[in-house]
C-alpha cells in the first residue's frame, strides 16, 4: 500500500530532474578531475561523488518516511543539535585552508553548516507556522533572529557564503509567510549597507569582521583585471572558459582551460565553467533549464501543500536551491563575488549533495501528504 501511494503521489518530475542534474554532475566531475594532480586514479573523484549520490538518495527517501508535521514539531531539537555541532566545529574542528568548517568522523570530513541549512528550514517552518501575521518589523526581526543563530556561528568559521544562505532562506520563507516585499527589501538594503561597512572597518583595521581574503573576493569582482595574477585570476579564467565554449562547446573532455588546468577549483566553485566550455551555450542552457524545472516543481509543491507548514517547508527548500544556483553561476560568469558556494547536485562535496537531497526529501514529504495519505488514514 505504501509503495503504491509513493508511485501515485510522489512528485516524479522533481526526482527525475534531480537525477538528471546529478548525472550531469558525475560526467562533469570526471571531466574536471580525471587528470587532477594528486588523485590516486582518474576515477577517484567521480567514484566518491557516486557514493555520496547514493547516500543522498537514501537521505531523500528517509526524509519522506515521517509525516513532515512530526519533523516540524521536532524543529527546536533539530536546530539545537545542529547549533551544537557548529559550536563543536569552532572548538575542535581542524583548521583547513585557514578555516574551521569540518568535523572529522573517521575517514569522513563532515560539514555541520550543511546540516544546519536543512534544520533552519524546518525551524523557520515551525516558527512561521505558529501565527498568520508576519508583516511587521518586529515579527520579521524574530524570524531573522532565529536565522541569525547559525549565521553567526558559520560566519565565525569563517564562511561568508554559507552564512548568507541562512539569510536568503529566511527572506524567502518570510515572504511566503506574508511579510511584504517592501519591508524585506528595506531590510535587505540595510544588510547590504552593513556588509559595505564591515568591509570598510575591516580594511581600515579597526575591527576584523571579515578576513582579508573575503574582502578581496568582494572587491575584486568589480574589476577582476586589476588583480589578474592574484584574486582576479579565478574569475578571469572562468569567464575565458565559458566564452571559449561559444554555442556548441569544445566537446566533452576537450576544454582547454579545464584540461590544461588553467581553470581553478573546476570541480567545486567553477564547475559551471566546465559546462560552459565543453557544452557551450547550448549545454549551459540545458543545465539552466533543468534548474528551472526543479525550482518550478518546488513552487508547485508549495502551492499544492495542504497546510501552512508544508507550504513553508517547500518554499524553504526552494530558497536553498535557488540561492546556491544563482550565486554559483553568478560568480562563474563574473556577476557576483566568489563565495565558495557549490552548484547543487553537480559540484563535488558529499555533505552538500546529501543536504540538497534531504531538502528535496522534505519537499517530496509535503507532496506525498498533500491529500489524506499515509499517516492521515
Amino acid at each position: 500500500m505504501l509503495e503504491r501511494r509513493y508511485l501515485k503521489y510522489a512528485d516524479w518530475p522533481l526526482v527525475v530532474v534531480a537525477l538528471l542534474l546529478s548525472g550531469v554532475g558525475l560526467a562533469v566531475v570526471y571531466s574536471a578531475t580525471h587528470n587532477l594532480p594528486g588523485a590516486s586514479s582518474p576515477y577517484e573523484y567521480v567514484i566518491r561523488q557516486a557514493v555520496w549520490l547514493g547516500v543522498g538518495l537514501a537521505a531523500m527517501v528517509l526524509a519522506t518516511l515521517w509525516d513532515y508535521r512530526v519533523i516540524v514539531a521536532w524543529a527546536p531539537y533539530l536546530l539545537g543539535f545542529s547549533l551544537l555541532l557548529l559550536v563543536a566545529v569552532l572548538v575542535a574542528g581542524p583548521v583547513i585552508s585557514g578555516a574551521r568548517r569540518w568535523l572529522v568522523i573517521g575517514p569522513v570530513n563532515f560539514q555541520p553548516s550543511e546540516l544546519a541549512k536543512v534544520t533552519t528550514v524546518v525551524a523557520l517552518a515551525w516558527l512561521l507556522g505558529r501565527r498568520d501575521d508576519w508583516d511587521t518589523f518586529l515579527a520579521i526581526g524574530v524570524a531573522l533572529g532565529l536565522a541569525a543563530l547559525p549565521t553567526v556561528l558559520v560566519l565565525l568559521e569563517p564562511d561568508l557564503g554559507t552564512s548568507l544562505t541562512f539569510v536568503a532562506i529566511a527572506f524567502v520563507m518570510l515572504y511566503g509567510a506574508g511579510a511584504s516585499a517592501w519591508r524585506l527589501g528595506l531590510l535587505a538594503g540595510l544588510g547590504l549597507l552593513a556588509l559595505v561597512a564591515a568591509v570598510v572597518v575591516s580594511r581600515l583595521g579597526w575591527v576584523e569582521i571579515l578576513k582579508d581574503y573575503q574582502i578581496e573576493r568582494l572587491v575584486v569582482f568589480l574589476n577582476p583585471a586589476a588583480a589578474k595574477y592574484g584574486a582576479g585570476w579565478n574569475v578571469i579564467q572562468s569567464m575565458i572558459a565559458i566564452g571559449s565554449g561559444e554555442f556548441f562547446g569544445k566537446g566533452y573532455l576537450a576544454g582547454t582551460q579545464t584540461q590544461l588546468a588553467f581553470l581553478p577549483a573546476r570541480h567545486t566553485d567553477f564547475v559551471f565553467s566546465v559546462i560552459g566550455e565543453e557544452g557551450g551555450f547550448l549545454g549551459a542552457s540545458l543545465v539552466l533549464f533543468l534548474y528551472f524545472l526543479l525550482l518550478w516543481r518546488l513552487l508547485v509543491i508549495a502551492e499544492q501543500a495542504k497546510d501552512r507548514e508544508g507550504r513553508l517547508l517547500a518554499l524553504g527548500v526552494f530558497g536553498l536551491v535557488f540561492f546556491h544556483t544563482v550565486v554559483n553561476i553568478g560568480m562563474a560568469v563574473g556577476l557576483l563575488p566568489v563565495t565558495g558556494l557549490p552548484l547543487p547536485f553537480i559540484s563535488t562535496g558529499g555533505t552538500n549533495l546529501i543536504t540538497m537531497f534531504a531538502g528535496l526529501g522534505l519537499a517530496l514529504n509535503v507532496s506525498l501528504r498533500r491529500k489524506k495519505l499515509l499517516f492521515d488514514e
